[in-house]
């Protein structure tokens, strides 16, 4: 589930932002960047490149959906593609956070207090990062360290700034259809 979750978005990115030529180079090199510290940290385990891969995969998905939204931004109609890569975008800001949290457990660990299942932390983070997206919050993830905390709060107001600033452009732009 996981797997699909993370797969989905990345893929139908890709495809999008193929369509959007100056994003397209800057995000392959990212993903490459990525693949070479996920391959060096498998080879040898460190957690400096560990940290240095998810900090390459937090500025990959930044990216992508900075282009995303750059192509919604600039879209003239609301279609089926349109409401999808919204979609798309939201899903790749609760990666993005999560690679986040992800580096800052390695570079700082007990940064993030995991109270279920602390030996799956990426699966954790992912959820405790879309929780704080949607800003439910349930509580049982604790970022304890100020930094964690701060962004944690920028999280929260991501997310609440994402969907209201998307309705408006969703909502604009098919206003001037009709």
């Amino acid at each position: 589930m996981l797997a699909a979750v993370t797969f989905i978005p990345i893929v139908l990115s890709i495809v999008r932002l193929s369509q959007i030529k100056r994003w397209v180079w800057p995000s392959v090199l990212l993903a490459l960047g990525n693949a070479v510290f996920v391959v060096a940290g498998n080879t040898f385990p460190n957690p400096t490149l560990t940290g240095i891969r998810w900090a390459f995969l937090a500025a990959f998905f930044g990216l992508t959906a900075a282009g995303l939204f750059s192509y919604l931004r600039n879209s003239r109609s609301v279609a089926q593609a349109e409401l999808y890569t919204a979609v798309n975008i939201y899903l790749l800001l609760g990666l993005l956070w999560a690679t986040i949290y992800l580096a800052i457990d390695v570079f700082s660990p007990g940064s993030i207090r995991i109270g279920s299942d602390p030996s799956d932390r990426q699966t954790e983070l992912l959820y405790f990062s879309l929780i704080t997206l949607s800003t439910v919050g349930y509580g049982d993830i604790v970022p304890l360290s100020g930094m964690a905390r701060i962004l944690t709060a920028l999280e929260g107001v991501t997310g609440v700034l994402y969907i209201a600033t998307t309705v408006a452009f969703l909502v604009g732009r098919f206003r001037n259809e009709s």
